[in-house]
């Protein structure tokens, strides 16, 4: 009886093979490259890597949506920017306002609540808006070839881990449920957080202030911070995990490093060198000098997302 395929929305060719000999070689007891379990450190890239990130990175999304909801509280914001294009739906006037809005926008929305209140607010907002293109709810815009993937290092002895760009505390309200990755194994930009006594309860409270911006080179500092273990493998699709890789393919002995290429403009988006969300421009010519493995998504994936829930 042949073994069932580990990786069954992955067609068969170089990119599939190349995880699947350095997953056995790494886990083959007698194997020159064996390595124990407590070493078998997986980390992954989010937006673009295990979900989409385009027309723009989907946390955004979610911030314009909180500004939307707090308006009442707010209406300051209606002669303000970058809340007034925001209110407005004015994706020009929100460019205009450059890093700087969008920092203002993320800081409003993600700051001045408890923990807790800001994980309830993520949760309802996951479970009920929806992508403009496909209008899927953005837990089910995720990479049902990458889902495997995870699955298939988990049944491997491999720690899986995300290291993300995006918001810690907003990855760790549902990325249990979605991709079988707990809390304490992902790690995102972070504000600081203050501990408070509100009717008697503890609460740790989010503050308008930068603790890590988890981002090119702060990925490995956030590793390190974290985790304490050099990867053995990595995954990532942009510019912004240039350093992760790096950091990840530096250690000795064998080591696994992978960009996912967006190159399916019908099933998905295509996008790299000049894209303004994800651009994967210097990442990519290092993967070819270095021999990283590049996932061709049009070529290596028989499918994009997981099946639509009825």
């Amino acid at each position: 009886m042949a073994a069932q395929d580990p990786l069954p929305s992955w067609n068969d060719g170089a990119t599939k093979q190349k995880i699947e000999s350095f997953v056995e070689k790494v886990t083959k007891q007698g194997s020159p490259d064996f390595v124990e379990p407590a070493r078998r450190i997986a980390v992954f890239d989010n937006d673009g890597t295990l979900w989409a990130e385009q027309p723009v990175y989907f946390e955004f999304f979610f911030a314009l949506d909180q500004v939307k909801a707090q308006a009442p509280q707010h209406p300051e914001w209606k002669t303000t920017e970058p809340f007034k294009s925001a209110l407005a739906g004015d994706m020009k006037g929100m460019a205009a306002t450059g890093e700087k809005g969008a920092v203002e926008l993320i800081t409003a929305t993600h700051s001045g609540m408890t923990t807790n209140e800001f994980a309830r607010r993520v949760n309802q907002w996951v479970s009920t808006a929806r992508h403009p293109k496909t209008h899927r709810v953005y837990t089910e815009m995720v990479y049902q070839p990458m889902l495997e993937l995870l699955h298939y290092l988990r049944d491997n002895g491999f720690k899986t881990y995300i290291v993300s760009g995006g918001g810690q505390d907003f990855m760790r309200a549902w990325a249990e449920a979605v991709y079988g990755i707990p809390p304490d194994q992902v790690i995102g930009s972070e504000g600081e957080l203050k501990y408070e006594l509100r009717d008697g309860k503890p609460v740790l409270v989010k503050l308008p202030k930068v603790a890590l911006v988890d981002d090119h080179a702060g990925k490995p500092v956030g590793i390190e911070r974290f985790i304490g273990r050099k990867p053995i493998f990595a995954f990532g699709n942009s510019d912004g995990d240039q350093q992760m890789l790096e950091w990840t393919t530096s250690g000795d002995g064998a080591r696994f490093a992978g960009l996912v290429h967006h190159t399916d403009a019908a099933r998905e988006f295509a996008y790299d060198r000049q894209s303004s969300v994800g651009r994967l421009d210097k990442a990519l010519d290092e993967a070819a000098a270095k021999d990283w493995t590049v996932v061709d998504m049009k070529q290596d994936w028989k499918v994009i997302y997981p099946p639509e829930k009825p």
